[in-house]
């Protein structure tokens, strides 16, 4: 029997109609939301996921404005941008798109941001007010992981989780918010000893390594919930870190890449951009 498929894309629709609505009630207060993204130089990667916030922000009513800065520029006027925003009273969130140019210190550009307006969770305060569990902004791709696993019905109080994956944006956070419900967490990563006999006991499994189908049926518990958070390029097709055509043969709950969790760490953006105006 093949896995329950969780569509990140019939979410996000669901998500976007409600989004609407609380952006036009703003508006009918005087208040318009306001996503600023900073893109340094020309990645066409990043200038394909800019142009989905853009999209995303029309389609619900939120302002967005895209500066794009010289791939030459220096840290200095890089600072000296994101400060303009901190201190513009139109801009409600304010988002540095990621990756930087290698000499240019991404933790420095994302510390400049105000907590308020970090839309993306990446600030300090934000990271250290999750650990200690006081409402935060939250990082949009652990924030969408979350929200699908509750909407799908996936039982996480008491639950073995596991996480592969150790980074700031999605592995760390991901083992909190799995904590604040209860589950019992496991993070795995690159050192990890014996690392298919820990994901085989996860109720639930998140990858998050950038591996493309690194995590095999074998790996998989039967009846898990396992979620795709990689993205890659194979041959010119986008697959995730997890073999979804074997896997979903072992899995009770599975999410697809493309059409899984890309489209929740959008719809997450707008929300956090949504409760940045609200706040403001």
């Amino acid at each position: 029997m093949s896995a329950i498929i969780i569509n990140g894309k019939e979410y996000a629709a669901a998500l976007a109609e409600r989004q609407a609505e609380r952006c036009g009630e703003l508006r009918r207060r005087g208040v318009e939301p306001c996503l600023a993204v900073i893109m340094v130089g020309e990645n066409p990667a990043s200038a394909v996921y800019v142009r989905n916030k853009e999209r995303a922000c029309a389609k619900i009513g939120i302002a967005s404005r895209t500066i794009t800065l010289p791939e030459d520029c220096t840290q200095e006027e890089l600072h000296a941008r994101i400060d303009a925003l901190n201190a513009d009273p139109a801009v409600h969130g304010v988002l540095v798109q990621l990756p930087l140019p290698a000499r240019l210190d991404e933790s420095a550009a994302q510390l400049r941001v105000k907590a308020e307006k970090d839309v993306d969770g990446f600030h300090a305060l934000n990271a250290g007010k999750l650990m200690q569990g006081i409402p935060a902004m939250l990082p949009c791709t652990p924030k969408g992981v979350l929200f699908m696993l509750k909407n799908a019905g996936v039982p996480l109080d008491g639950a073995d989780a596991v996480v592969v994956g150790r980074s700031n944006i999605v592995g760390k956070p991901m083992s909190l918010l799995l904590l604040r419900e209860n589950c019992t967490v496991t993070v795995c990563h690159s050192h990890t000893r014996d690392l298919a006999e820990i994901t085989r006991r996860a109720d639930v499994l998140v990858a998050a390594i950038g591996r493309p189908r690194y995590i095999t049926a074998d790996m998989v518990k039967p009846g898990a919930a396992v979620i795709d958070v990689g993205i890659n390029r194979v041959d010119g097709k986008l697959c995730g870190d997890v073999d979804f055509e074997r896997v979903q043969e072992t899995a009770g709950w599975i999410t697809p890449v493309p059409g899984g969790v890309g489209p929740m760490t959008v719809a997450m953006l707008m929300e956090n951009t949504l409760e940045a105006a609200c706040r403001a």
